[in-house]
């Protein structure tokens, strides 16, 4: 964003455990899995019917851009660790739960009704 301030990254690593990478890292295997299993979704609905498929597409896009958050905000991960607070954003934890929760629910749907029928 212009006119945006970014912190600089700090000369020494603050904690040797890495958290700030492995916290950063989960985000962007979380983010991809959504994306694979989007577009598993999406493949899977055309057999039945090729409406369904925006689901699978939505789940791409919304793990494109929960790939892009995690990169953008990789270096704010840092502030918190400083002050021993959790890096965890806890309203883009929530939208992934539930959104998950969503589309392996809608799965299980088009996974049942096409061993049913």
């Amino acid at each position: 964003m212009p006119g945006r301030h970014r912190p600089d990254r700090p000369e020494r690593v603050f904690d040797p455990m890495l958290q700030h990478e492995r916290t950063a890292l989960a985000w962007e295997r979380t983010a991809i899995a959504v994306m694979v299993t989007g577009v598993l979704f999406a493949r899977q609905a055309t057999e039945i019917h090729e409406s369904l498929a925006v689901l699978g597409i939505a789940q791409v896009v919304l793990g494109g851009v929960v790939l892009i958050w995690a990169g953008w905000h990789y270096d704010d991960l840092h502030a918190p660790l400083r002050r021993g607070q959790s890096p965890v954003h806890p309203g883009a934890a929530r939208i992934v739960g539930l959104t998950t929760i969503v589309f392996i629910g809608a799965a299980l749907i088009i996974t049942v009704a096409t061993v049913a029928f």
